[in-house]
């Protein structure tokens, strides 16, 4: 009867405009997590303050040890059980800080930070809504993030049953060799996630879905020597000097320009006799201004986007080096060092999660940051098995410099969309 169909619309009506009570749950959960962040927003910058205070240079085991010290016990007083990883002593690293929480209840989650810093002897110094320091944005302030964002969770019972690793590694800034075993413990905690989040230092109102990585190069040439009114005949050939130009300008002219690929000669020795530390990074030469140099060893960076584009940067390079001047030879070697964080699906899909649950809550949009801008990180370990984003961490710059400085008015912010994030994961 149009009696039962008028009901029958207006029910429906009532069922579509009215939010249901998971989703009016959801919206208060989120509003107090966001009032606990603002209500304890200071007591996060005295935990910045007094981390960044104590010096932890990757070479400061007892540093690192005691910063872990810090955000371990922080852990811990939110229901993680943390554990110390030991690296091997020849290694001259700390270790790392796991934390872990067991549950059933929605994605695991894998939060990554770091201990370390490039620099040292720089104290957190307030001025304004800045504070300089070593560490402070590049990552303690990233640590920080991750802390506040799971008390605030912690502050409504959202951690309950959730599953989360907390993986703070004690050598981001210098990795320890092999790195099979200074990122062991990294990737097995990934191979068991569904999700990895990583607070290096934020970049505007943006997250990183992708990160090039990156890897070494070892160009070694010899030639035919012999007095230089020689050079240039069959005899004697153009020499080791002429054949290292020859391959780096090839590089230069037929690989530049490729989206996201960079290849950088960091040092180079040449001359008739040539020493060279690969350790060090550095090397002598001496020579003759008439005599054809005999050797030239050149090393450098090559960075990338996917494991696809090195391998083939590599394959061209290669060709380049086979195509030898007169009387030369020259080998090209590699050296993997962090795999690239390829910009997949997963990752733009976590990107979503966050932009919708940071605009919902009136803390503006988020968007993608471009790759090519973005080094190398920790997260890049676990790329290749879990799907991630990265750049959570907190706003500021002046990274590895000595007025490294981070943004304090923009803290709360930041800590919010994490745990907004963290929270809509975990459901």
């Amino acid at each position: 009867s149009r009696a039962f169909y008028i009901i029958t619309i207006a029910l429906l009506s009532v069922l579509i405009l009215t939010p249901t009570a998971s989703t009016q749950s959801t919206a208060s959960d989120e509003q107090r997590i966001i009032a606990y962040v603002d209500a304890h927003a200071d007591e996060a910058v005295s935990l910045l303050e007094r981390t960044v205070n104590i010096e932890s240079a990757t070479l400061n085991q007892a540093g690192v040890r005691q910063v872990g010290k810090v955000f371990g016990s922080e852990l811990e007083s939110l229901g993680f059980n943390s554990r110390w990883i030991e690296m091997p002593k020849e290694m001259k690293r700390a270790g790392h800080l796991f934390a872990e929480r067991t549950g059933t209840r929605g994605k695991r989650l894998l939060l990554i930070g770091h201990l370390d810093t490039v620099l040292q002897g720089k104290r957190f110094e307030r001025r304004g809504t800045r504070a300089s320091g070593a560490g402070s944005v590049d990552m303690k302030g990233g640590d920080v993030v991750i802390i506040y964002a799971l008390k605030a969770l912690q502050s409504i019972g959202a951690l309950d049953g959730t599953r989360i690793i907390v993986a703070m590694t004690g050598d981001e800034e210098y990795p320890g060799l092999p790195l099979s075993i200074s990122r062991r413990d990294l990737v097995e905690a990934a191979k068991r996630s569904d999700a990895a989040l990583a607070f290096e230092a934020a970049a505007g109102d943006t997250a990183t879905v992708a990160r090039r990585g990156s890897s070494s190069w070892r160009l070694e040439v010899t030639a035919q020597t012999g007095h230089s009114s020689g050079i240039f005949t069959e005899g004697a050939g153009s020499g080791a000097v002429f054949e290292a130009s020859r391959i780096l300008n090839s590089f230069y002219q037929e690989l530049k320009g490729e989206q996201y690929l960079t290849f950088n000669p960091g040092v180079i020795v040449g001359g008739l006799d040539v020493t060279y530390d690969r350790a060090e990074k550095r090397g002598t030469a001496s020579g003759k201004l008439n005599v054809i140099a005999k050797t030239v060893v050149v090393e450098g960076d090559l960075r990338f986007i996917s494991e696809e584009q090195k391998m083939r940067a590599r394959s061209r390079m290669q060709e380049i080096v086979a195509r030898n001047l007169p009387g030369a030879k020259a080998k090209i070697s590699f050296e993997d060092s962090y795999p690239a964080m390829s910009p997949t699906p997963g990752n733009y899909e976590l990107l979503r999660i966050l932009d919708e649950a940071s605009r919902a809550s009136g803390l503006g949009q988020v968007t993608a940051y471009d790759p090519g801008r973005r080094g190398a990180g920790d997260v890049s370990f676990v790329a290749p098995y879990v799907s991630g984003l990265d750049g959570l961490g907190a706003r500021g710059g002046g990274s590895h410099e000595p007025e490294e400085f981070v943004e304090l008015d923009t803290l709360p912010l930041l800590i919010k969309r994490a745990a907004l994030l963290i929270y809509r994961l975990t459901r």
